[in-house]
């Protein structure tokens, strides 16, 4: 197991699994830009923005200091949200000495400019080993893991010596970690679900059932299902914990931000409104501008991510775009 562990980002999830970590007695530094937060954490053990009533055990320390973060590190721990890790990779790619150190990222993304996966930003800046590279992913609310609620999980790496060994530094009686290799499948699945979580929360936004709920994690998985093996994913991966399971919790959980932004759309209000009123980071927007661009790209039907991305982005009517989608020309199911 690691031993040497730092995180890189003092967010929701990132500050989870630290401490998650620190109660399996590691020490586990965190690191962050919001100086004054990370005093307010040493200080007083807590962060009431998103671990409120929880407190931090005093074998995580804090600090604003990149090199100190990084520095003698067995393994970093990429908390930062999808869009801030091609930034993040810069700066670790100024230390040649972390080619060697390895690196669980625990974003969900496809960045907008490139269309790529967040495997693909950080190892093709840094140019380090994929070797040393790992995902996490899977159904995994923060909150519950934090209060130590029964989760499971998937660490995914094309090497699964690696994948173990983070298996067995992060399992735990409450925390139950799979292994993968399957590392197109399991970044694709796990951006893609949260375009659909928008969906679902639109939904309950406008009042439909379960029945809509329903058939939208239905679709919507199948249409994750093709544009992901056209891309190299095993289909076995979409039916796994990272795919069907991730997709379960994100659209159905009062806790899911990608649900809560689109049920704020479903009661009339607009993207820039929703956004301002979150205090983390709903990263199924920027993926729903990737997604729609990369089955533009491929030529993959994907009529609710089409449909997700003309509401956020062209300011189409919920209600009347989901008549649309219930008028497409009918088909086989397969």
């Amino acid at each position: 197991m690691f031993q040497k562990i730092s995180v890189l980002g003092s967010g929701n999830w990132g500050l989870t699994v630290a401490l998650l970590l620190a109660k399996k007695g590691k020490k586990v530094t965190v690191w962050g830009r919001n100086k004054t937060l990370l005093q307010e954490m040493t200080l007083n053990r807590t962060n009431f923005r998103y671990l409120a009533g929880i407190i931090l055990p005093e074998n995580i320390f804090f600090t604003s200091d990149f090199e100190e973060a990084v520095s003698d590190k067995e393994l970093i721990i990429l908390g930062v949200p999808s869009h801030a890790l091609r930034e993040v990779a810069e700066k670790i790619k100024n230390y040649k000495e972390l080619s060697q150190t390895n690196f669980l990222d625990l974003a969900k993304g496809i960045e907008n400019e490139t269309l790529l996966r967040m495997s693909e930003v950080f190892l093709q800046t840094t140019n380090f080993p994929k070797e040393n590279y790992a995902v996490l992913a899977g159904p995994n609310i923060a909150k519950e893991v934090a209060l130590e609620i029964p989760t499971t999980s998937v660490v995914c790496s094309e090497n699964l010596k690696l994948a173990k060994k983070i298996q067995h530094t992060l399992s735990t009686n409450y925390f139950r970690v799979y292994e993968n290799n399957d590392l197109v499948g399991v970044e694709l699945v796990s951006s893609l679900k949260n375009v659909i979580a928008i969906a679902a929360g639109i939904s309950d936004g406008l009042g439909f059932g379960t029945n809509a709920k329903s058939a939208l994690m239905t679709r919507g998985l199948a249409e994750i299902t093709r544009l992901g093996t056209v891309l190299g994913a095993r289909t076995e991966t979409f039916s796994g914990l990272s795919g069907i399971g991730d997709l379960i919790t994100t659209c159905i959980s009062p806790n899911s931000r990608n649900r809560t932004l689109g049920e704020k759309i479903g009661n009339g209000e607009t993207l820039e409104q929703a956004l301002s009123e979150m205090t983390m980071v709903a990263e199924g927007v920027k993926t729903t501008k990737s997604a729609y661009e990369l089955a533009q790209k491929f030529g993959i039907e994907m009529p609710i991510t089409e449909a997700i991305y003309k509401i956020l982005f062209e300011g189409k009517n919920p209600k009347h775009t989901v008549g649309e989608l219930m008028l497409r020309n009918l088909k086989s199911e397969h």
